[in-house]
């Protein structure tokens, strides 16, 4: 089993993670995809480390494999006429075309919109900028980091307002890259039925402002600007991180029924004053706290779980990625995948976060994975197949 979009091909033209991460979920819902990198370097993450894994003449970017299974690559010099007529020979057969390059730089490679849908009229363009292709700051570069301060994450995230926290993986990278992914299935869904492909335009921005949620709506709506505030909740108490005798756990009570079990569970009246409402408690979610914890205090994270467990509210630890990666329910789940990379030889990754099933339950999710390519790895079967078909 390929998946959902086997037969499809996919050019990426894109680096760092964005780009490379939208592709990799085509790749993951089986279209074909031939990465395009440079001679020599490669993509940018190639270098991004440490950590460095394998032999001493052949070491590999962690970063740059946990963004690249399911592709092949192909090193062209796009300076050249034979790098620029080979690109150009495999986008006049695919479907999709991912690039993340600031705005105006397929223009000046002579891939604009319009070179491109003279040469393919069916394609599908993924164009993922940081602050989007247009606009007062459209040129700027987009980074990680810097989009999550400029787009107000950063502003929510941390023990308060005056410690603003990046979150800890790149998360306006992943997320654009996800919209970027989720916008070129509809644009190929649109193709269906007009025949003709279109560009398709993300950027960090968009993605982070576009998860925004309730803290979007808190200021848009009701002009409440949205601060860091720790492990808490905003608008719902008791919803977050709480201390045991031996380390935390985090409870989410999200309705009068959970406050009512909880309290009965830690014998509280549940209307205390200052606690019977929702409003009141999150006005008053320092004393809840100091109450809640002072309940767990003498107790095990263990032992509080379980007593949660049994009261039916929704509570868990904070596990480190070697625990998540050894849990079962992870690999249960197909979120832990091998494969068998040419110079590092078997490995494991990080899975594909979908599954798919048929009426009947049968699965029918991909089986099995391709380990991210070293660079220029399928040169020559790319270039023959180029030549044959």
């Amino acid at each position: 089993m390929t998946g959902p979009l086997g037969g499809l091909l996919v050019v990426d033209l894109s680096r760092a993670l964005a780009g490379p991460h939208a592709a990799m979920m085509l790749g993951d819902l089986g279209a074909r995809v031939i990465k395009v990198e440079s001679p020599g370097t490669g993509d940018d993450t190639r270098a991004w480390g440490p950590p460095f894994v394998g032999p001493e003449d052949a070491r590999e970017s962690t970063y740059f494999l946990s963004c690249n299974r399911n592709k092949e690559s192909i090193a062209l010099d796009l300076k050249s006429a034979e790098g620029a007529d080979a690109l150009r020979a495999l986008i006049a057969r695919a479907d999709v075309l991912v690039e993340n390059f600031r705005p105006g730089v397929m223009a000046r490679l002579g891939l604009g919109d319009d070179e491109l849908s003279a040469l393919n009229a069916r394609l599908v363009v993924l164009s993922i900028t940081g602050f989007g292709h247009d606009g007062p700051e459209g040129g700027r570069a987009g980074y990680d980091q810097i989009a999550q301060g400029e787009a107000g994450l950063m502003s929510l995230t941390g023990p308060s307002p005056d410690d603003p926290q990046r979150v800890g993986v790149p998360i306006g990278d992943l997320l654009a890259g996800m919209y970027g992914a989720y916008g070129v299935l509809a644009a190929l869904r649109e193709r269906d039925e007009t025949g003709r492909g279109q560009v398709v335009r993300t950027s960090l921005l968009a993605a982070i402002v576009g998860v925004h949620a309730f803290q979007g709506t808190r200021y848009t709506v009701a002009g409440e600007v949205g601060r860091a505030q720790g492990n808490h909740h905003p608008s719902i108490a008791p919803y977050g991180l709480f201390r045991t005798a031996d380390g935390p756990v985090q409870i989410a009570v999200g309705s009068e029924p959970l406050w009512q079990a909880l309290c009965r569970a830690i014998d509280l009246d549940p209307a205390t004053p200052g606690l019977a409402t929702n409003p009141e408690r999150v006005a008053n979610r320092a004393a809840l706290i100091a109450t809640i914890e002072a309940a767990f205090a003498e107790r095990s994270s263990a032992e509080v779980l379980a007593q949660l467990e049994a009261a039916g509210i929704p509570a868990g630890v904070v596990r480190t990625l070697d625990e998540v990666y050894a849990w079962p329910q992870t690999r249960a789940q197909g979120l832990v995948v091998e494969v068998d990379h040419p110079t590092l030889g078997p490995i494991e990754l990080p899975g594909p976060p979908l599954r798919f099933f048929d009426l009947e339950g049968e699965e029918r999710t991909r089986r099995a994975h391709v380990a991210p390519p070293t660079l220029g790895q399928h040169d020559d079967a790319v270039r023959e197949w180029l030549a044959t078909t």
